[in-house]
């Protein structure tokens, strides 16, 4: 993800900003399930560079979902951004992957990128026909706005978010820094209709754009997209204060989180999602499975983590 990459982190504030008052006032809407449970997973299966780490020694290409499926229990769905799938391929989808999986497909770049967000346009049926298809197995789909659709949008994105089945589980995610440079009227409409809505958040933790880590949950599940860097000491502090603010959101009534972690060229990401589970799994409040690495999990005090 080039999203807000930065070649220098050095100067990086990473620490979690606080949650608006609004998040813990949204999340008291619901009840307080005694468990939170936690689905993490990577951008992809297609990674030749897994096999023998990963995916077990020999793994064939044909096999790399069976083999993600056995490690993660949820995927961020890039390849419906680029092609709606047919009924096929999700029922494949499905029967490759075990029942506890969870499918979180990105909003077709037809819809997002168009002037009106597809709302008129025939492959929102075809996209929604496919997300149904995939029933429980559908954990939420995320619209990723483009980076110019700013605030002064909003009512484009609110008449695509009325037309929306409201079956299916949706997230948006905001990248125009006018969502969040001053919190007053519309930015902060827009997070309230989307809580109105019962429609949830994207959280983009990444290094160059520390805006888009609002905090602002209007759901009781949320979409987090972890940005590492190479599995700098940083990635490990960071994720340790997400599983702090996770915990803590539980408490005020979050039921469900989807993270996924981004590396670069995504060679490392599992290592990171490793961490993530095994630090998670800590608490007996968290339900989740998380991958089994051969890659020992050993984050020191210096700047990247040795795989061997």
């Amino acid at each position: 993800m080039d999203f807000g990459k930065l070649q220098d982190i050095s100067k990086v504030d990473f620490s979690l900003p606080p949650s608006p008052t609004e998040t813990k006032a949204c999340l008291a809407r619901f009840t307080n399930h005694k468990q939170l449970k936690v689905y993490v997973g990577c951008t992809g299966w297609s990674m030749k560079e897994w096999v023998g780490t990963v995916y077990p020694p020999k793994t064939k290409a044909n096999d790399f979902l069976k083999a993600y499926g056995q490690q993660f229990n949820t995927i961020e769905l890039n390849t419906t951004h680029y092609r709606v799938p047919d009924l096929a391929t999700v029922a494949r989808w499905k029967s490759e992957t075990p029942v506890d999986f969870r499918f979180c497909p990105k909003m077709p770049q037809i819809l997002s990128h168009s002037r009106d967000l597809g709302v008129l346009h025939p492959q929102l049926y075809a996209f929604c026909e496919c997300i149904m298809a995939l029933g429980e197995r559908n954990g939420a789909c995320f619209l990723q706005l483009p980076p110019y659709f700013d605030l002064e949008k909003w009512p484009v994105l609110q008449r695509f978010l009325e037309a929306w089945p409201k079956e299916i589980p949706l997230a948006v995610e905001f990248r125009h820094a006018s969502w969040f440079a001053n919190q007053e009227e519309p930015g902060l409409v827009a997070f309230a209709n989307l809580e109105k809505m019962n429609i949830g958040t994207v959280i983009a933790d990444v290094a160059g754009r520390r805006d888009v880590l609002h905090q602002r949950l209007t759901s009781n599940y949320v979409l987090i997209r972890f940005v590492g860097n190479g599995l700098h000491s940083s990635d490990y502090l960071r994720i340790d204060e997400w599983v702090n603010c996770l915990l803590e959101w539980h408490q005020q009534g979050l039921d469900s989180v989807y993270f996924f972690t981004h590396e670069p060229d995504n060679l490392l990401a599992p290592q990171l999602a490793a961490y993530l589970c095994e630090k998670m799994s800590a608490f007996e409040q968290v339900v989740l499975r998380g991958p089994n690495l051969e890659a020992k999990i050993d984050p020191s005090p210096g700047e990247q983590m040795s795989l061997f």
